[in-house]
């Protein structure tokens, strides 16, 4: 065999390989996560995590259906937050209502769309949010990269504000009831358990 056989059976066992490990998983229909997420306050002083200063606002720890995931290499916030997870719990972890709500994540937006409501609008924007993750280290990271659509994952850690020294900042919303820009979660994953 030459080396462009194996070149391209190696591509395509990669391609079938990155396929595999990344296809969503099917649920049967049904609420697969039906208690909403937790925060309290946080009590924890600022710290610094790759060059920036992180505050805790709040505790938090969630039990969510991942509808989406995002990687983000390039960008400010990519430094902090690689990966960006759209979740959803009550009704909106229910494969039966999630059939008829197309979703989709972009420059750290989640984006939902839907002909007909299968739920109130309001209870669509309560029940999901897109989150972004900054991972506490490099095995939280890998953790992460592992998150596929359709599972059901439990994440504890800080709501948090990062800032860097020329003023930037970067700052959770504290509240699932808001929409639009500033609405996301900015998360510091502390654990990651995939059910």
């Amino acid at each position: 065999m030459n080396w462009r056989n194996l070149a391209f059976l190696a591509i395509v066992g990669f391609g079938a390989w990155q396929y595999w490990s990344d296809r969503p998983v099917k649920v049967a229909p049904g609420v697969t996560v039906a208690a909403e997420p937790r925060q309290n306050d946080a009590g924890s002083a600022e710290f610094v995590h790759k060059g920036y200063t992180i505050a805790p606002l709040q505790t938090f720890d969630i039990e969510a259906r991942v509808l989406g995931v995002k990687s983000y290499r390039t960008g400010r916030e990519a430094d902090l937050s690689p990966v960006d997870l759209a979740l959803g719990w009550g009704r909106m972890s229910d494969s039966a209502v999630l059939e008829q709500v197309s979703i989709s994540q972009g420059n750290r937006f989640y984006f939902w769309r839907v002909k007909e409501f299968p739920i109130p609008r309001e209870e669509i924007e309560r029940s999901s949010a897109n989150m972004h993750m900054i991972p506490a280290d490099s095995g939280i990271e890998r953790r992460l990269d592992q998150v596929r659509e359709g599972q059901r994952v439990r994440i504890q850690g800080w709501l948090v504000e990062a800032r860097g020294h020329d003023g930037w900042r970067w700052r959770s919303s504290l509240t699932r009831n808001d929409t639009g820009a500033g609405a996301c979660e900015v998360i510091y994953v502390r654990d990651i358990a995939i059910l």
